[in-house]
């Protein structure tokens, strides 16, 4: 029995691993080559005028948009492609990373927190809240110093420096680099998270996790979706999350700490994962987002105790008042 569901394990994982690998790829490079397009033209950089202000206050350049933009609206794996032709520096890619893993796939996932239970607006607004809070902080720690801007005309120049095939044969060894490694760190995690599933693990492992989950402000009959969406993230865990909180009925302040707790923190193995290929120090990848999920349930357990005194005095003075 257990040989079976081993085996039935490895194979589920290894299917969905090279599932999932085809489905990058097809986002993956189209992207990445038009990127690298942008960038060869120098158009990328004719915005810079309007793009840079808001950019700056991140610390990051103009065209740091736009793997922002496409990690938003779709995913990591279309702003790594992006951030890979790009010409950014180590600690640039480690803001941008820093960003889109605390507001990637923000619609579908936002809808996701919805149906389990919590505003989605609230959820998309409050992450990307904290997706600007925090990777300001991070510049700030890291001390990088806001970017000179490039005009579109010297950028134009210095990209054209190369002929048109030499920028083609570039990029697609650089690609096909970067797609070995990811093809690398995929198919291990999808096999693992296979046989965590066929095992029925995660709800083992909420017995001993009672500790980490009052770290994180979060109460235990939340563990197990705590721990979906950590391991799972909101969309690969999704099926769990929502079938969770419709058949079983959650105190409604532990499953806001829980959703506003997992917005900004989850999918922890295999995303942060994705930027390990381009060179991003696992520090910036894993600490400050968990930081911020701690940081912002313990902050909101403190507003809660000051309003539920504010309302006890308040009906108090109305009582006095009125004898």
């Amino acid at each position: 029995m257990v040989r079976e569901k081993l085996i039935q394990g490895v194979k589920a994982g290894l299917k969905r691993g090279i599932s999932g690998y085809i489905w990058l790829l097809k986002i993956l490079v189209p992207i990445s080559l038009g990127t690298a397009l942008l960038v060869y033209s120098g158009w990328l950089y004719s915005l810079d005028f309007i793009i840079q202000p808001v950019m700056g206050v991140l610390h990051l350049p103009a065209s740091a948009a736009l793997p922002l933009i496409i990690g938003l609206f779709t995913g990591i794996y279309g702003a790594i492609g992006a951030m890979a032709a790009l010409p950014l520096t180590l600690d640039q890619m480690s803001l941008i990373a820093i960003f889109l893993l605390i507001s990637h796939n923000i619609i579908q996932e936002s809808i996701v927190q919805g149906q389990s239970g919590f505003n989605a607006v609230t959820a998309a607004c409050f992450r990307l809240l904290m997706s600007l809070c925090v990777t300001f902080l991070a510049a700030l720690v890291m001390d990088v110093a806001p970017p000179v801007a490039l005009s579109g005309t010297l950028a134009a120049e210095n990209a054209q420096a190369l002929s048109p095939g030499a920028m083609l044969l570039g990029w697609s060894r650089d690609m096909a680099g970067l797609g070995l490694q990811i093809f690398l760190i995929i198919m291990p995690l999808m096999v693992v998270m296979e046989l965590m599933k066929s095992f029925h693990i995660i709800e083992y492992i909420v017995r001993g996790i009672s500790p980490v989950l009052k770290l994180m402000g979060l109460s235990q009959e939340t563990g197990v979706l705590w721990l979906t969406a950590a391991i799972f993230g909101l969309t690969y865990g999704a099926a769990v999350i929502v079938e969770e909180t419709r058949n079983t009925r959650f105190d409604p302040d532990a499953l806001k700490r829980l959703h506003l707790s997992i917005g900004i923190n989850h999918a922890m193995i295999e995303d942060p994962a994705l930027f390990l290929p381009l060179g991003i120090s696992p520090f910036w990848l894993w600490i400050p987002r968990l930081t911020a999920a701690i940081f912002a349930i313990h902050l909101l357990h403190i507003v809660n105790a000051i309003r539920k005194i504010h309302a006890q005095r308040t009906c108090h003075k109305k009582l006095c008042d009125h004898r």
